[in-house]
């Protein structure tokens, strides 16, 4: 049986990021951009009210899978992602690095969705 404080987690592929629930109230998210098969993980945050839950490596690791499931290779932008990466061997396959070239797209990526949002 699960708690209703069971953190779920559920992709808003319109706000491109995956968000994790506890009690059916958000308490974090991971932000993304799809780059043709490859999806770049940019930030993550979880409130400050959910934080030492280990929520922000569950939100990851689901995240990753999805990811994985959908055929997408994973680009760690986001530290936290990069540094939930060296510690988990099993998405090495589909983990690429990151590059100068990956940096400027994001950049653009993302001023250009605040400029639309305004």
């Amino acid at each position: 049986m699960t708690s209703s404080l069971t953190p779920a987690v559920r992709h808003v592929d319109a706000r491109h990021r995956y968000e994790i629930l506890v009690g059916g109230t958000s308490a974090g998210f991971t932000a993304y951009r799809d780059r043709g098969d490859r999806r770049v993980f940019h930030h993550t945050e979880i409130g400050d009210d959910f934080a030492g839950q280990g929520l922000a490596s569950v939100l990851v690791r689901e995240a990753l899978s999805d990811g994985r499931a959908s055929g997408k290779r994973i680009v760690p932008v986001c530290p936290y992602v990069a540094k939930f990466l060296t510690k988990h061997a099993e998405f090495d396959d589909i983990t690429d690095p990151v590059t100068p070239d990956v940096l400027t797209w994001l950049e653009g990526e993302l001023s250009h969705s605040t400029r639309r949002a305004r």
